[in-house]
């Protein structure tokens, strides 16, 4: 059995997009497309409703580009439990208020029994001081959280 993934929209982003002028964003679109090309297939991966709506937001364009890479993703389904979830990460302040989606990025993973969510967004989910309140959180609540990392952490450690 393969390890799970859950792509969270900014992998999608960054791997659809036109490469960039900043160096380090065009770095991690880079890592992001080395890790798709040849890493994705040691993984199950799996996105969600929110996932699709975030995705099909924008330049008409891109966001076909987005929505065509995601059409051959399965879906989870999003357990009543996930917005439990979701509200205690934001009530305990593991994700900031502003930040309600992430929150349910991290809870539908988690109540879906996700292995690993994938992401570049280094704010609010793949960030040392947060991970460790988002892991703590879910926990308390009876979920094992999924591992939160980006591309470049999941292109050192395969499985």
């Amino acid at each position: 059995m393969k390890p799970t993934v859950y792509i969270e929209t900014t992998i999608v982003s960054y791997l659809t997009a036109r490469p960039s002028r900043d160096l380090v964003r065009a770095g991690q679109q880079q890592i992001t497309r080395e890790w798709w090309e040849n890493q994705r297939e040691h993984y199950d991966l799996y996105i969600s409703d929110l996932v699709v709506s975030e995705a099909s937001a924008g330049d008409a364009a891109a966001a076909a580009a987005r929505l065509e890479i995601l059409g051959a993703l399965p879906l989870l389904s999003v357990r009543p439990e996930a917005d439990t979830l979701a509200t205690s990460l934001l009530a305990q302040l593991a994700i900031p208020p502003n930040a309600d989606r992430d929150a349910v990025h991290v809870a539908i993973a988690a109540t879906n029994g996700i292995n690993y969510l994938l992401t570049w967004n280094c704010r609010h989910l793949a960030n040392l001081q947060q991970r460790s309140i988002i892991e703590e959180v879910c926990r308390d609540l009876g979920y094992e959280p999924p591992l939160i990392g980006t591309p470049a952490e999941l292109l050192e450690n395969l499985p």
